[in-house]
């Protein structure tokens, strides 16, 4: 308790009154007096605390004042880092509405991706179905190939025969003449063979080596100037985006008259077709000298063994 100089002054008038009132020993007296020196003495150790106090309530002043000031601080902090947040969360919308336009894409691109499977699925099955056609001609083209080869052994034989004796002159004529029927009669034969073949190899040759793609080969004619010109293998089709012509013919073989044949046969056809023209010759076996001049006159040559 606080004793102050007031409160002094009123505890010696009340005592001052007990004196007058009664009569005071001395023992009293010296009692008296030991409580008010104990109490001055309370009274300066209070002062000594409030002092203290006074000292501990100014520190906590000054760190209540940084302590403001740290929290001004981390309020600042804190609105700093609310502003980064907002400007976060519109980030993540804007990236949740691209992931959701990617997986949307996606799932259109797996749609594609399903449709060409089909339709790869059902190429391979056609390709499988050519190449059973294919391994089916090449097994008549060896046939032919065989017969061929029988039929230049037996005219060379023939040949030496005539050699050897000129008794049967008359009788190797004949037997020449037979021959020569058979042989034109098995040229015919290879001729349209042959085309059989060109028709189905020659799309796929195209497509794999010079990404042309074209339909089925047929024989077309063309009425030029009152005359009928006949082409052997005709066929439309595209290189990427350009329209493509493909005229052709198959022989069973090719030589420099070959390439020179051909390309004044289709002379007039070329000129009245619009669009880019593939001149092509097909056949068994092509002369060193026929390529040379293929080259020179932009013919695609394509042997049966070529794949």
């Amino acid at each position: 308790m606080e004793i102050t100089a007031q409160l002094y002054e009123t505890i010696v008038k009340i005592i001052d009154e007990r004196v007058r009132e009664i009569k005071v020993t001395r023992e009293d007296f010296n009692a008296l007096k030991t409580a008010v020196e104990e109490l001055a003495l309370a009274q300066k150790g209070a002062e000594a605390r409030l002092g203290r106090l006074e000292e501990a309530v100014a520190k906590l002043a000054e760190a209540q004042k940084k302590t403001e000031e740290r929290v001004s601080r981390l309020e600042e902090a804190v609105a700093a880092l609310a502003e980064a947040q907002r400007k976060t969360e519109e980030r993540l919308t804007r990236l949740e509405e691209a992931v959701a336009k990617l997986a949307e894409a996606q799932k259109k691109t797996e749609e594609r991706v399903s449709r060409l499977e089909e339709a790869v699925a059902k190429l391979a099955e056609a390709q499988r179905k050519t190449e059973e056609r294919v391994s089916r001609l090449e097994e008549a083209v060896a046939a032919l190939s065989e017969a061929q080869r029988r039929t230049e052994q037996r005219v060379e034989e023939l040949a030496q025969a005539q050699k050897r004796t000129e008794d049967s002159v008359s009788k190797l004529v004949r037997s020449v003449a037979n021959l020569a029927r058979e042989v034109g009669r098995l040229s015919d034969t290879v001729g349209y063979g042959i085309e059989d073949v060109a028709r189905v190899m020659l799309p796929p040759y195209l497509q794999r080596h010079y990404k042309i793609k074209i339909g089925e080969l047929e024989r077309r004619f063309f009425t030029l100037d009152g005359k009928r010109v006949e082409i052997n293998l005709y066929a439309e089709g595209k290189k990427g985006k350009d329209k493509i012509v493909v005229i052709g013919e198959a022989k069973s073989r090719i030589y420099e008259r070959e390439v020179e044949k051909f390309l004044k046969g289709v002379e007039p056809v070329v000129k009245e077709i619009k669009g880019k023209i593939v001149k092509v010759l097909f056949a068994f076996y092509i002369h060193p000298d026929a390529m040379e001049i293929a080259r020179e006159k932009g013919v695609l040559l394509v042997a049966s063994y070529q794949r």
